[in-house]
């Protein structure tokens, strides 16, 4: 019998490569309305506040699908047809919101910054102070495009002395960098399955202060992103409202008991924090620029610039990496020609110290002297 080959490794913000624990989780099938499984669900949804240290404050309502799905359902079901949004923009997920706006007829203003620079928590004071119309602000923890770490403690703090709504994007954050409810305010976060809590991807969430989401009703614009309607529905007998994504569930169940056995928040940041480290100093041992600074950079993933060598082709490289194992991220970035490599998943140093052998390898292949990138 032939050994089943090596999945490559998942250098990316997610999908990303899960625990062999992880996998076997959804070797079962689960009855959505049977007792086991509903159990299973109200002990993921108790553990996401506890994450946040929101149980007092919050509940936790998933949805079906990615984590898109999740901030739609959130910004639909939060902010009424008369509200008005402030969304601080430095990347695309920031611009995605407008997009989910839009959609749903809800009127919005902008304060964008370039990729590599994060809102000024003084000028989004200013902007409240001067349009009282803003009901919402929408921020995001870490924003992917270019792995940028918001300032997203001083931003809460002068919506809540603005006596604003903020809704936060935590997708790439949740799970591996601080946001606790206790001190940092902010009336819902959305995130999902397949990215810091390393299950797979099928489930989205958002945690919302019950006050707030109990003045809800009738705000959604779709039936299915209704997250009023679903919050009532599982306070009520613990289902969803329809067919869940069971086999994700039971994945994300275990890796959440994986999570907490590796020491929390505390231990997820750590492994990724030494990820991080050892692939940017690997990197700029090979030449390599990193679009941020280190004092702006999340640990969960890297933008590198582009080489100015005329030999290296991105494609190529990117198969080649591919081809000995490694799956990286293209660019996304309108400031500069880039690449991304994500340090999240199952994975530790040891991967990271292998691909960076890959990528000599597969430099050396191609004939590129080094990774600097061109002049500024």
């Amino acid at each position: 019998m032939t050994a089943p080959q090596q999945d490559p490794w998942l250098l990316t913000p997610g999908p990303l490569t899960t625990s062999m624990a992880t996998k076997q989780a959804m070797l079962h099938d689960w009855g959505s309305r049977d007792a086991a499984f509903i159990e299973t669900n109200r002990v993921v949804r108790q553990n996401l506040l506890k994450i946040a240290h929101a149980e007092n404050t919050h509940v936790c309502v998933p949805v079906q699908g990615s984590g898109t799905f999740a901030v739609e359902a959130t910004l639909g079901t939060l902010i009424p047809k008369s509200g008005k949004a402030l969304i601080l923009i430095n990347g695309a997920y920031g611009t995605r919101m407008g997009k989910i706006l839009d959609y749903a007829g809800r009127a919005y203003v902008t304060y964008e910054t370039l990729e590599d620079t994060p809102p000024d928590p003084a000028h989004v004071a200013k902007l409240l102070a001067d349009d009282e119309a803003i009901t919402h602000v929408l921020a995001v923890h870490c924003e992917t495009t270019s792995g940028i770490l918001n300032p997203i403690a001083k931003i809460a703090d002068v919506v809540a002395k603005a006596e604003r709504s903020l809704i936060i994007d935590a997708m790439s954050a949740f799970g591996a960098i601080v946001l606790d409810a206790r001190r940092i305010p902010f009336d819902a976060v959305m995130a999902s399955s397949n990215k810091c809590l390393e299950g797979v991807p099928g489930l989205g969430f958002a945690l919302i202060r019950k006050s707030v989401l109990d003045g809800c009703k009738g705000n959604a614009h779709a039936l299915s992103l209704d997250l009023y309607d679903q919050y009532k529905a599982m306070e009520g007998n613990g289902q969803w409202r329809f067919t869940p994504p069971t086999h994700v569930i039971a994945a994300f169940a275990s890796a959440m008991d994986q999570y907490f056995a590796d020491g929390g928040l505390a231990g997820r940041n750590a492994r990724y924090s030494e990820n991080c480290r050892t692939l940017v100093a690997g990197m700029r041992a090979l030449g390599f620029e990193t679009l941020l600074p280190d004092e702006l950079q999340a640990p969960i993933i890297i933008t590198f610039k582009m080489p100015k060598d005329p030999a290296f082709n991105f494609d190529l490289f990117y198969d080649s990496l591919k081809d000995r194992g490694y799956v990286i991220y293209p660019g996304k970035l309108t400031v500069a020609p880039s690449f991304r490599i994500g340090c999240i998943g199952a994975i530790g140093v040891a991967e990271i110290n292998d691909a960076l052998d890959a990528i000599k390898v597969v430099l050396d292949t191609m004939g590129v002297a080094d990774g600097h990138p061109a002049a500024a």
